[in-house]
């Protein structure tokens, strides 16, 4: 490192996103069973992801088994403090659901939701991953996931970056699907990426405006920061009629910009990111910034000098 970088950080907080509830749906019997028999409600067990809140009451989540679930049906979780009705459905077990609680949602969430652990985590959540799957920047709840690299920053690392007079600004994005949702398409491009809710401050815009126009690198920690920064600027852009602009727009937005090789970044030059799932869109990412060769021998090192992947692994700074 050069001594001089403007470090940006995720300070996106996991929320309980995972529910257990069971569904009350309406079955019709075949004809000619009698009237009290011609509909029963049936109950079975269902878990929902929150995903992605789209109003004050709707959430997008993925239900599974979502096949079993249709327009109409409600869920009902823990002791019906809280419950759920499908108002669209989407593909790959997304629904749109209207939530209704006896009480306020997120002290009902935060009872009954679980900690939605990478699937490649064989374990049951517990208390422990409230905090042990947080960075220590988080502090504004909402993402379904952590922003990963961020947890390679103790307490001990921080100290020595204020130590040297590194500045380190945060934005938030919540991660949703936009981040995990592996890519299904045959063609990279054609890959349909989820949005992503984030927002810019106003000092650390000014910060990033700052650093850009001394020549400073504009370090980001994780490709969640990565692609809010390039989204902001990107849209940043287009407002300019055009002009190629590397400051970022302050405010909230929601990042639907898919980078994959041959694409331009206009704001981060350095980036710290963990070792990705492949066929995702993180991996892809990571492609663009360096390139498919220098992915793919990074990737032969790690896996020969047996570095730990994904969540709880290594990572690597590439500049």
């Amino acid at each position: 490192m050069r001594g001089d970088e403007l470090i940006v950080v995720n300070d996106a907080r996991v929320i309980p996103a995972r529910l257990l509830g069971r569904r009350v749906g309406v079955h019709s019997e075949p004809r000619g069973k009698s009237e009290t028999t011609n509909r029963e409600f049936l109950q079975s067990e269902i878990e929902v992801l929150l995903v992605r809140r789209l109003e004050a009451s709707v959430w997008e989540g993925l239900v599974r088994p979502g096949r079993k679930v249709g327009i109409g049906e409600k869920i009902v979780f823990g002791d019906g403090a809280l419950e759920a009705e499908v108002e669209a459905r989407g593909e790959y077990g997304i629904r749109r659901l209207r939530f209704r609680a006896q009480g306020d949602f997120e002290e009902i969430l935060n009872r009954l939701g679980h900690v939605p652990l990478p699937p490649y985590i064989h374990r049951a959540d517990d208390s422990s991953d409230r905090e042990r799957y947080q960075t220590l920047f988080a502090s504004h709840p909402g993402a379904i996931a952590a922003p990963t690299a961020g947890l390679h920053f103790s307490r001990a690392v921080l100290e020595r970056l204020r130590a040297r007079k590194m500045e380190m600004v945060e934005i938030t994005l919540d991660v949703g699907l936009g981040t995990f949702e592996p890519i299904r398409t045959e063609r990279l491009e054609d890959h349909p990426i989820h949005r992503e809710s984030y927002e810019i401050s106003d000092a650390t815009a000014t910060a990033i405006e700052r650093a850009h126009k001394d020549g400073r690198p504009i370090l980001a920690v994780g490709t969640t920061a990565v692609r809010a920064l390039e989204d902001s600027a990107e849209k940043s852009r287009r407002m300019k009629s055009g002009t190629l602009a590397a400051v970022v727009q302050s405010g909230r937005a929601e990042a639907d910009i898919f980078l994959y090789p041959g694409k331009e970044f206009r704001v981060v030059s350095q980036l710290l990111t963990n070792f990705h799932l492949p066929q995702s869109s993180l991996l892809a990412l990571v492609a663009a910034f360096v390139s498919r060769d220098n992915v793919l021998r990074a990737y032969t090192h790690a896996v020969e000098a047996e570095y730990r992947f994904y969540s709880y692994g290594d990572c690597m700074l590439i500049r």
